[in-house]
């Protein structure tokens, strides 16, 4: 040892110190190479980790999307398929009913009085009458034959009633076999040509006439077109006998224009339905090339016979029974394809729904959850480098204190020392804590050393452990909640202006959900060309629930109303489909209105919803305090009425959820009715998006800081009307 003034050269310190320093170095190096290490381990396990839960989440999400495809294709085409076999079902029963009373009359026609007839007049065109159409070569003016037509005449009064059973309904008629034909109708004016001749019509040449004689019964045609208007529509017709001789043939036909006009209006996003015939023939569909566009009966091929032998077996199973939902590939790709049968006719309506915008979904999921990866990984890397830096920075500081204790401390130091060392090069992958021991505790900078490494050791294991934890969670929440949010969203009309082409009208809706998604909703919709279907509603309850719920509730309420239902009959087939399968008890609060945008006229029905505001032409906005029924999805049976309010041009009407009235501020205080009415007031000429715009800056400003507590909806529509619009349009 050699000894230069304080400081012994040689000597334990030195060895002290020495120990010391090049403990430091295996612990830095130590630290350096465990944190690469343990930091490719994290890499590699997040990526295993990421392409698992990306595997997930396209499998579950396809599982869902099929779930959801197979439930919300099944409800709606059954439903669409029931309505329309009910407009078959009643022609049939009025065509027996007409057939069992010309019986008895022609079987017995000595007891039943002669009645008074007339042929087609152009001046009632319009009105419900009995109309005696001749054919060619056929002589009214014969007694036997006059004697016969004053006889079921008699039948005038039955099928004026019976025209009016339905609002399809072309015409109720009976034809003898000398070309007599007694038809009730309301278009006179429809049997003469421009010049004002009658129009020639022989019954005994139609194709209901000789099918309801060539098979003895009552028939249903395939899809024709009338003979006076040149609608396309149906005929159901049957033979009357006396004695085994054809004594008649009465019949009645529908309308199928409103049917023909949903189907082709039903192509939307790569799903739309179709109609096929007892033939397997497509008859309704808006597709215009194809397997199934619509062809001339000689053309048209069979589906059944199809070369697809999937979409031939599922159009031969929905002439007989609801199928399930099955993909069918075709020339332009793959489906998803469901049939329901008519069985009064002997049709099936098929819907077809593109896999492609089924997957959509799940394609908007995976892209978001690869953003998500992306930052989280970011973040990660950036948390690393900062807790590396610190940690560096930190054994720095230790290196220091313990390299200037080595030179101040003697011998007792070094086993504790050793100890330490010994301890940190067992640490391993499965054991990277560093823990105090008795040893350590010598009551000076050994001690602190020893606890020091022992607090970083605990706290990196702590934040690796936090880090995956947090990692999982936040990704979960972040592509449910995502996903959800943009499925809701799409539920609901969006585009502005709603109908460009329209200028009769100008509607606006918004919906702001207290949670990423609510149970509130809107909707708009064009039944026909002159008639406006409103909704507006509330779902019990709140979040993910209530959103599902309110997706269901909505696909109901707008598929009854493009069956040109009115708002009362809306509710009432809604109520009985949700409350059929309500197991979770929830209901829905719910307007319903239809604009007559010809005459302004609008029906309205209200489910314990909130009152309505209207305002009409010049006038201010006033609440409406109409008759509420039961809400629906609350109880079986109940049955809703409906009230009718004269829109003028200029008229608005305002409907909104409770979100609105009940927004509260700091204070618990409630915006309440007057003061909404005083912001719609604020402009009442304003336009429909900046009268939503004014209501919603009141909330704003009521509300201030204070959280949203349910969710805000409103709707607004101004009634322009034709006249109006046309101005409009012109300027």
């Amino acid at each position: 040892m050699k000894r230069f003034k304080n400081f012994v050269i040689g000597g334990i310190q030195n060895k002290v110190f020495n120990l010391i320093l090049a403990t430091v170095i295996l612990l830095t190096a130590a630290y350096l190479t465990v944190s690469a290490y343990h930091s490719r381990m994290l890499s590699k396990l997040a990526a295993e980790s990421s392409e698992k839960q990306q595997t997930s989440i396209e499998e579950i999400t396809g599982t869902v999307m099929d779930s959801v495809v197979d439930q919300s294709m099944g409800r709606a085409t059954a439903l669409q398929a029931y309505i329309s076999d009910e407009l078959f079902h009643g022609l049939k029963v009025r065509v027996q009913m007409m057939g069992d009373y010309a019986g008895k009359l022609l079987s017995d026609p000595a007891s039943y009085p002669r009645m008074a007839y007339a042929g087609p007049d152009p001046a009632k065109d319009g009105q419900v009458t009995a109309q005696l159409i001749l054919a060619d070569g056929t002589d009214g003016s014969d007694p036997a034959l006059a004697d016969r037509l004053g006889l079921i005449a008699n039948l005038s009064d039955m099928m004026v009633s019976l025209f009016g059973a339905s609002a399809e309904t072309n015409s109720c008629f009976i034809a003898l076999p000398d070309g007599a034909f007694l038809v009730t109708d309301d278009r006179s004016a429809t049997k003469f040509d421009a010049s004002g001749n009658p129009i020639g019509y022989d019954p005994r040449t139609r194709p209901w006439y000789l099918q309801a004689v060539e098979k003895g019964e009552l028939i249903f045609t395939d899809v024709e077109l009338d003979a006076f208007t040149g609608d396309v529509g149906i005929v159901c017709a049957m033979p009357v006998y006396v004695q085994d001789q054809l004594a008649a043939v009465v019949g009645s036909d529908l309308f199928l224009t409103s049917m023909q006009d949903y189907v082709r209006s039903s192509s939307e996003n790569g799903s739309y339905i179709c109609v096929i015939n007892r033939n397997g023939h497509v008859v309704f569909s808006p597709q215009e090339t194809g397997v199934f566009r619509v062809a001339p009966a000689s053309e048209a091929q069979d589906l059944r016979t199809n070369g697809n032998a999937a979409l031939a077996a599922l159009v031969t199973e929905a002439m007989q029974q609801q199928t399930s939902l099955q993909p069918v590939e075709l020339e332009d790709g793959g489906y998803y394809m469901i049939g329901v049968p008519m069985e009064t006719v002997g049709w099936a309506l098929i819907s077809v729904c593109s896999q492609e915008a089924v997957g959509q979904p799940a394609a908007m999921l995976r892209q978001s959850y690869e953003q998500i990866q992306k930052e989280t990984t970011s973040a990660y890397r950036e948390s690393t480098g900062h807790s590396r830096t610190t940690v560096i920075v930190l054994l720095v500081v230790v290196a220091a204190l313990m390299l200037t204790g080595a030179l101040l401390l003697s011998k007792r130091i070094v086993a504790p020392l050793n100890t330490i060392t010994k301890r940190i090069s067992q640490l391993s992958e499965t054991n990277l804590e560093f823990k105090m021991e008795d040893a350590f505790r010598t009551g000076d900078e050994v001690e602190e050393l020893a606890e020091s490494f022992a607090m970083i050791s605990h706290k990196t294991v702590e934040y690796l452990d936090t880090v995956k934890k947090v990692t999982a969670e936040k990704e979960r929440i972040g592509t449910e909640l995502s996903l959800a949010t943009q499925i809701q969203a799409a539920m609901l009309p969006h585009i502005v202006p709603a109908f460009p082409d329209r200028t009769d009208f100008d509607i606006y809706a918004v919906m702001d959900p207290a949670k990423e998604v609510g149970g509130d909703f809107y909707d708009y919709f064009l039944i026909d060309h002159d008639h406006l279907g409103m909704v507006i509603a509330d779902v019990s309850g709140k979040g993910v629930p209530a959103a599902l719920f309110m997706m269901a509730s909505k696909i109901i309420l707008q598929s009854v109303a493009m069956l040109g239902k009115s708002p009362a009959e809306i509710l009432t087939k809604a109520n009985e489909a949700i409350c059929s399968n309500n197991e979770a008890q929830m209901f829905v609060t719910a307007w319903v209105g239809i604009l007559d945008l010809t005459t302004g006229k609008l029906t309205a029905a209200n489910a314990g919803h909130e009152y309505p505001v209207f305002k009409q032409a010049n006038g201010r906005f006033e609440l409406f305090k109409d008759r509420h029924g039961f809400v629906i999805g609350g109880m079986e049976g109940v049955k809703y009425r409906e009230y009718e309010v004269q829109l003028e041009p200029g008229s608005k009407v305002f409907v909104y959820t409770d979100g609105v009235p009940e927004a509260n501020n700091a204070n618990s205080e409630l915006l309440g009715m007057d003061r909404m009415l005083e912001a719609l007031n604020r402009q009442p000429e304003a336009s429909p998006m900046d009268v939503l715009k004014n209501v919603r800056e009141a909330v704003d400003d009521f509300v201030q800081n204070a959280d949203q507590f349910d969710d805000l909806t409103m709707l607004c529509m101004q009634y322009i009307g034709k006249e109006s619009g046309d101005e409009r349009t012109d300027a």
